[in-house]
Order: structure tokens, then sequence, then C-alpha cells
């Protein structure tokens, strides 16, 4: 999700991606030991999935397993290495889009009679369900909301926001109080694409059209992404960059996290993968999280919360390697797997029988209200890839950055979704 280190990571790993290219479908050199490659992007907490997979080997020494990171946008080179039929042996996408375009190319092992598709949430299988078969084993369920100080707004006596028009008092108390209300996170652009995939979703609701409805009108060329209140959606936007950093355009996600975790901003509109972050970065940080509040009423406001990442089995590895990502796969889904997934990864699973209150505060905030209220899917997740990387992410980016307008927003995102 973060940009951060990905120089340093892609000068050293990129060119893992092709030199070994004439030995993905070979084993070790001890003929009893299988070798697979497990390519991931989501870097939040690497150093937990290595512990993960080394457990794992730990239990299943004919195994050995070499992690590969290409941090974001990893789409063409994954595209590069497909070509040279030399695609990863397990790899980790994002939920709905991604699993339904590499299914067509033909990338992805069809485990829907796998054994570890048993234990998989039913409410998580259409995230990686494409033609009636599942293509991945989904994992964490996330969600994007307000993640806020619990010290700062006891400190000025602040409720936690239901509605919209509580939120626009948060932050007005807060700025007569010299409190950011919102850290800033404008030089990159995929917070911002979430951002306003998160609204416009929201809005959808005002209208009772149903996200899978809205994606089908658009998909058919009859919809329009200003099919919502565009002036509210807007609107939310300009308060949104109003209440940030007054150098928001130069902040990342590591300046984001670390103006949060230091006080000098009240709340964050992020995922819970900005609060392990943050929380590295001040230990003793005490912090709530809610829906950010699109309508003044409270229960129309929810969590955008979906299956994030889902791993799947290269259809292009050999048997031997395949049999043996399904090992892993379906050890994660082991009572060890899903304890490890949580007090390593620190994420949520989408298996049944999931555990969580180690994970503290916010998480039990997300589950909560998710089983109270539900949720608004990741619709994001359900537009064309380009799409959502190229209009989505760069108009909101740019209409926060006050470059382009709303018109040309909603123009450029009917344009793509158009001609992909």
């Amino acid at each position: 999700m973060k940009k951060t280190m990905a120089l340093v990571v892609a000068i050293t790993l990129i060119a893992t991606i092709f030199s070994g290219c004439n030995k993905k479908n070979t084993t070790s050199s001890s003929t009893s030991e299988t070798e697979l490659e497990f390519y991931y992007y989501k870097q939040e907490n690497q150093e937990g999935l290595v512990r993960i997979t080394k457990a794992f080997v730990k239990d299943n020494p004919d195994i050995k397993i070499k992690m590969l990171i290409i941090p974001n946008d990893a789409d063409a080179s994954m595209s590069a290495r497909a070509a040279q039929n030399e695609l990863p042996d397990i790899i980790q996408m994002q939920s709905y889009s991604r699993i339904k375009e590499y299914a067509e190319k033909g990338y992805l092992l069809d485990l829907t009679d796998d054994e570890v598709m048993k234990n998989v949430l039913p409410s998580a299988l259409p995230a990686v369900t494409w033609n009636g078969k599942q293509y991945a084993v989904p994992m964490d369920f996330a969600g994007i909301g307000i993640i806020y100080n619990k010290k700062i707004f006891e400190q000025f006596d602040i409720e936690p926001p239901t509605t919209y028009r509580e939120l626009e008092n948060v932050c007005r108390v807060l700025k007569e109080n010299d409190v950011i209300p919102f850290a800033g996170l404008l030089r990159e652009n995929w917070s911002a694409g979430h951002f306003i995939t998160m609204i416009h979703t929201a809005l959808l609701a005002e209208n009772e059209l149903d996200p899978n409805d809205f994606i089908a009108s658009m998909k058919e060329g009859n919809g329009s992404y200003g099919d919502v209140d565009t002036a509210k959606l807007f609107s939310i936007l300009d308060f949104y960059r109003e209440n940030m950093n007054s150098n928001a355009g130069e902040m990342g996600g590591g300046e984001q996290q670390q103006s949060f975790a230091k006080g000098e901003a009240a709340m964050m509109v992020q995922g819970l993968w900005a609060y392990v972050d943050a929380l590295k970065l001040n230990p003793g940080l005490d912090a709530g999280f809610i829906p950010f509040p699109v309508y003044g009423d409270a229960d129309m406001n929810k969590f955008y919360a979906d299956v994030d990442s889902t791993f799947g089995i290269s259809a292009q590895s050999n048997p031997r390697k395949q049999a043996a990502a399904k090992r892993f796969l379906t050890w994660l889904s082991s009572e060890q797997g899903k304890a490890l997934w949580v007090s390593e990864y620190k994420l949520t699973h989408s298996f049944v029988g999931g555990e969580f209150s180690s994970l503290g505060g916010p998480y039990e905030d997300l589950m909560v209200s998710v089983a109270e209220k539900g949720a608004y899917p990741w619709a994001f997740s359900q537009y064309p890839s380009v799409v959502f990387e190229d209009a989505c992410k760069n108009g909101a980016q740019q209409y926060l950055l006050q470059v382009i307008t709303a018109d040309k927003v909603i123009e450029n995102i009917d344009n793509q979704w158009n001609s992909k």
C-alpha cells in the first residue's frame, strides 16, 4: 500500500524477477526439497510474513520459500514474467478485479475444490471468484476509515463523530486548539484513490444504487461516475483537504503516520495497516477506529471494508510446486497458521474461527461495527485496474492538489472506463 523503501527494494529485487527465470520450474539441488517463489506487495509488516513462512518451513523441511517483494504497481512485472512462463509460484493479489484479470489470462490455478477453501468464510468467497470458481484464497479483511487519537479527543472533550455534521464540529474544535484534524498524504496518489472511491461508494446508497449494479452499468457503457451527488462528493474532498497539514502535498505515507503518531494531527483516514506503522513510531498510542461519516444519518455511515489481499497459485508452476504451494495455503488456514497470521502479520484473516482481540482496540472497533451495521464493499477492487490506477488515483490526487476540476475528474474516469 505504501511507497516507503520502494526505491531500494526495486533496485535489489526487480533484477531477481528475471535473473532466475530459467530456474523457475526446477527444484533445489536437493531432490527432496521443493523451492517456492512467493511474491507479495504488502510491505506493512513484511518481517512478520517472513516469520510466518519460516514457521511453515520448520514444520515442512522438504519445502523452501524464497520471498520476493514489489511494493507497488507490480502488474507490469507480473505480465512480463507471465509472458516468459515464469510467474512466481505463490502470488499475492488484490481481490476482485485482479483475480478476474489473472484468471481470464490463465495465470491462476483453480482452487475451488481444494482443501483450504473449506476453511474460508463464505462471505469472503466473492472476492476471489470468477465464472463461479475460486482462483485464490482470501486473506486479510480490512477497513478504511478514520483512525483517531483517543488521548487528544479526551483532552478536548470530543466524542468520536457519527455524522458528517459532528465531524465538521470535531475539526473546528481541533483547529481552535491548534491541532491538525487530518494527517495529510497527497504526495502519493493511492490514498487519495481510496478516499474518493470510499465516498463515492457510500453516496451510491443515497440513490439506492447497489455497487454491483453501478459497476455493471459502467461496464455496459450506460453509467457515469457522476451518477452520484457529485457536488457532495467533491465538497467532502474539499473539506478533507482543508483540514489537512498545510504541507500535505509533500507528505507520503511515512510522513502521515509520523504526524499522527506524534500527536500533531488527531486523525488519519487510512486502513489499519497504517495504524500498525504508527504504533512502531509511538508504542503508547491509544487509538480508535470509526467509519468516515458521509451522512447526517449515523446508521448510513459504515466502514469501507472488504477482503483486501489474496494468495493465488501460479498455473504456470509445475505440479510439484503447485502441490507444495497448496500445502502452504492449507497450513495458513490451520489453527497454528491463523494464530501466527494475527500475531505476526497483525491483520485479520478470512478463515472460519478468527480470534482478533490481541490486535487491539481499532481492530475490535472495525469488527464490532461491521457486525452491527455491515459495510460498504471495496468497489474499487471491482473497477478495471486501469480505471482505479490511472483515473481514480491520479484524478483524486490532482483534484486535492487543485490541479484539475471536479468535472475533469469525472470525465477522465468515464473516458478511461469506456476505453479499457
